[in-house]
C-alpha cells in the first residue's frame, strides 16, 4: 500500500514562520525585559517619584491628549469618508477607496524609506531639487523644500 504524502504549497513555511516570531520576540522582549530590570530595581517611592516629574506628567499629558484628539478627529472624518463611500456613486470613488486602503497595505517605514530614496540628492525629485539649490527635509510635520 502506497502512502500519499501531503506536499506543502509553500516549503519551508514553519521554519521561516518560526525564525520570524523569534527575531520579533526577541526584539520585543529585549527592550521590554530591559525596561522591567530597571523598573524593578527601585523602590516604590523611587518608582513614584520618577513617574510623577513634571517632565514625565507633561509626556503623559502631551501622548494622551493628541490621541485623543487624533482619535476624535478619525472618528467624525473615518464616518463621514465611509458614509460617503457606502452611500453615493461618484466618479474616482474606486480611486479615493483604494487611497483610504493605503494606509493598510503600505506601512509607515515603507513609505518613509521610499521618499527618503527620491527625494536623496541623487534621487528621482532630489537631483533636479537639489540642481535648483533646493534642500528637501523630512520635519514632523511634513516635508519642507529649503
Amino acid at each position: 500500500m502506497t502512502t500519499i504524502r501531503k506536499t506543502n504549497v509553500l516549503p519551508g513555511f514553519g521554519l521561516s514562520l518560526g525564525l520570524t516570531l523569534a527575531y520579533l520576540g526577541l526584539i520585543v522582549l529585549i527592550p521590554l525585559s530591559a525596561v522591567f530590570f530597571t523598573t524593578a530595581s527601585l523602590s516604590w517611592r523611587e518608582f513614584w517619584q520618577t513617574a510623577t516629574t513634571p517632565r514625565v506628567l507633561a509626556s503623559y499629558r502631551l501622548s494622551f491628549g493628541v490621541s485623543l484628539m487624533a482619535a476624535m478627529i478619525n472618528g467624525v472624518f473615518g464616518f463621514m469618508v465611509a458614509w460617503v463611500l457606502v452611500r453615493y456613486r461618484f466618479w474616482g470613488r474606486r480611486l479615493f477607496d483604494a487611497a483610504v486602503d493605503l494606509p493598510f497595505a503600505l506601512p509607515t517605514a515603507v513609505a518613509g524609506i521610499a521618499l527618503t530614496t527620491i527625494f536623496a540628492p541623487n534621487g528621482l525629485l532630489g537631483r533636479p531639487l537639489s540642481a535648483l539649490g533646493l534642500k528637501v527635509a523630512f520635519t514632523p510635520l511634513g516635508i519642507t523644500v529649503a
